[in-house]
C-alpha cells in the first residue's frame, strides 16, 4: 500500500508539486492557526466568567484538531517525501527555510500539548473533545497536590505563550518567503503548493522536470 501510494504522489513531486493530501494537510492547518492566533487573541480580552470559559474550551478543541493534523502531516511526510523545486538550492536560504518547518512542527505539537496541560490542571471542567465533536481526555492531574497543579499550570502556560509568539513571528515571515519566492524570484514554491488546475499543459502528459541531486525539502 505505502508503494502504491509513493507512485501516486510521484506523479505529482515529479512536477515540483506537492500531492493533493499534503496540499490539503498545508492549507487546512494554515486556516486553523490563524483563526487560532485571532480567537486566542480575542479571548484574552473577555472578562473572566463563563464567556471566556467557553472561549478557550472553543481554543482547546479546535487546538486538539491541530495536533490531530500535525501527527498526520507528519506521518504522512515520513512516508511521501516532498518535492524538490526551485527553492531547494545549497545555501543559508535554504537551510533557514528548514529549520523554519522545524520551528512550525515545535509549535504544532507543542502549543496544543501545552493547552491541553493547562486545561487539565485546572481541576474539574468541561470535558475536552477535538473539533468538538471526538471526546478527548484531560490529563491525570487531579490526584496532584494543588501546589503542583498550579506549577504545571504555571510552566505550561509561560511556554504556550512563548510558542504563540513564536508562531506569530513566523506565519508572516513564511508568508513574505513564499511571496518572494513567487514573485521576486519566480520559483515554483508557492505554484506547487496551491490546488491545480488541469489543462493542456498541466495533464499527465506534461513535461516533467528533472530531479535534482538535492534532498527534499521537509514537511
Amino acid at each position: 500500500m505505502i508503494a502504491a501510494l509513493r507512485a501516486w504522489a510521484r506523479r505529482h513531486t515529479e512536477r515540483s508539486r506537492y500531492s493533493p493530501v499534503g496540499i490539503v494537510f498545508h492549507w487546512v492547518m494554515a486556516a486553523l492557526v490563524l483563526f487560532q492566533l485571532g480567537w486566542g487573541w480575542y479571548t484574552g480580552f473577555l472578562a473572566a466568567g463563563g464567556d471566556k470559559l467557553a472561549a478557550y474550551r472553543i481554543h482547546s478543541d479546535v487546538g486538539l484538531l491541530i495536533l490531530l493534523l500535525a501527527i498526520g502531516r507528519f506521518a504522512w511526510r515520513l512516508i511521501i517525501p516532498g518535492p524538490i523545486n526551485d527553492a531547494d538550492l545549497p545555501g543559508i536560504q535554504s537551510k533557514i527555510a528548514y529549520a523554519t518547518h522545524y520551528v512550525f512542527y515545535i509549535c504544532f505539537f507543542g502549543l496544543p500539548l501545552s493547552g491541553w496541560a493547562m486545561w487539565s490542571a485546572l481541576g474539574e471542567n468541561a470535558p475536552l473533545a477535538i473539533a468538538g465533536l471526538v471526546p478527548w481526555p484531560a490529563l491525570p492531574f487531579e490526584e496532584l497536590p494543588s501546589s503542583l497543579q498550579w506549577a504545571i499550570m504555571d510552566y505550561a502556560e509561560d511556554v504556550h505563550h512563548l510558542l504563540v509568539l513564536t508562531l506569530a513571528g513566523l506565519v508572516p515571515l513564511h508568508v513574505a518567503a513564499a511571496l518572494k519566492h513567487h514573485f521576486w524570484d519566480r520559483h515554483d514554491v508557492l505554484r506547487g503548493m496551491i490546488p491545480e488546475v488541469p489543462d493542456e499543459e498541466s495533464g499527465p502528459q506534461a513535461p516533467k522536470h528533472k530531479p535534482r541531486p538535492i534532498e527534499s525539502r521537509p514537511a
